[in-house]
Formats: structure tokens, C-alpha cells, sequence
């Protein structure tokens, strides 16, 4: 009977951990470890070298894993789909990386509105897809120590805005739902939808930030 009493005991401990809702907290800290992940991914694609003391970056924990994958996987097909949409993002936006709460404002800015109308793992895999492009931009241009900016802004807008959709998600896991075994082509869709929000709001973004500073 001990024994029983003890499986039980250690079942219901088990279950728990499981049926534990994410918090706020761990939900901010994985978005922003994802961000680091996808900027040094970025980085590295562009040959840009820098150390990750130098940019202050950390690569996210095992735990995290497969979303980094999936993540990675759904921005490559993004970003192939519309290079040049990715590509010198700020002179795009017509901002100086120089300026940290330009970027950050300017991230900030394109995240809300790629998500104003509704908010689909397309249209966030848009928006680190920007960060990523963001940050390939501050290496470029010499200002490696504000790329931590982005993941710092990334953090504020998912603990705003995000939390309580990737709560009802589960938290990041749910993203490997996108993918079906090898073939992203079921995706492609919603992740054109993406491209269009992104497209229309690059062209718009600069006087709207300025609007609201």
C-alpha cells in the first residue's frame, strides 16, 4: 500500500508540472532567448562575425531547441520568399542605428502593426524576422553593443502584447505545429499574409513613429 500511496503521490507531482501554466516571466525570457538565437543565426548567415560577449548574446537553452529550429526553418522560407523586404531594413525605415531608442522605437513600431490586425506564428516569425535584419544592420554599420537592444525591446512587446496568446498556446512548443514533416509548402500562405503586412508598413513606419514620439 506504500508503495501505491507513493507511485500516486509522485503521479499527481508529475502531472502537475505538466498542467503548470508558463509564466509571464519564463514566457518573456523564452521569446527573448529565441531572439538571440535567431540574431546570431542571422549574423553568422551574413558573415559577420562578432563575439557574443561583444553583442551580449547567449544562445537559448536546450529546452528550447525545437522552437529555435522551427523558428529558424519558417524564417529562412520568409525571408526567401521577399529577400529584399529583409534586407537594410533601417535604411528602409529611414533610421540611424546609431540611436538606440530609434531602433528600439522603430522595432517597436513595425512589430505593432505587423500584429494590428491579429496576431498568427506567420506574422511572428515576421517580426524576428525583422529583428534579425535589424541587428544585421547594427553589426554593419558598427554598432554591434545595440543589437542587445532589440532583444531587450522584443522582451517589452512580448510581455505587452504576446503573453496571453502564447499562453493559450502553451508557450512555444506550439510553433512546431506549423511545420509538416519536411515540407513547409501547407505554410506558405500565411506566411505570404505576413510578407504583405510587412510590405505595406515599411513604407509607412518612419512618419508613424515620428508621429508618436
Amino acid at each position: 500500500m506504500e508503495v501505491l500511496r507513493r507511485s500516486s503521490v509522485f503521479a499527481a507531482e508529475v502531472l502537475d508540472v505538466f498542467d503548470r501554466s508558463l509564466t509571464e516571466k519564463e514566457l518573456v525570457s523564452h521569446s527573448k532567448a529565441l531572439c538571440r538565437d535567431y540574431i546570431l543565426s542571422r549574423l553568422n548567415q551574413n558573415g559577420l562575425g562578432c563575439s557574443k560577449a561583444e553583442l551580449n548574446l547567449s544562445p537559448s537553452s536546450a529546452a528550447l531547441a525545437d522552437a529555435s529550429m522551427v523558428l529558424l526553418c519558417l524564417g529562412d522560407e520568409l525571408e526567401s520568399m521577399q529577400p529584399s523586404l529583409y534586407r537594410n531594413v533601417a535604411r528602409q525605415l529611414n533610421i540611424s542605428v546609431a540611436m538606440e531608442n530609434m531602433v528600439s522605437d522603430a522595432f517597436i513600431g513595425v512589430a505593432t502593426e505587423i500584429l494590428s490586425t491579429g496576431i498568427t506564428w506567420g506574422k511572428v516569425v515576421s517580426m524576428y524576422a525583422v529583428a534579425g535584419a535589424l541587428a544585421v544592420d547594427c553589426v554593419r554599420q558598427g554598432h554591434a553593443t545595440t543589437v542587445h537592444i532589440l532583444v531587450d525591446s522584443l522582451g517589452q512587446f512580448v510581455r505587452k502584447f504576446l503573453v496571453p496568446w502564447l499562453k493559450r498556446r502553451g508557450g512555444w512548443a506550439d510553433i512546431s505545429r506549423c511545420v509538416v514533416k519536411k515540407d513547409l509548402a501547407p505554410e506558405h500562405h500565411w506566411l505570404s499574409s505576413s510578407v504583405e503586412s510587412l510590405k505595406y508598413f515599411l513604407s509607412t513606419v518612419y512618419v508613424y513613429i515620428m508621429k508618436e514620439a
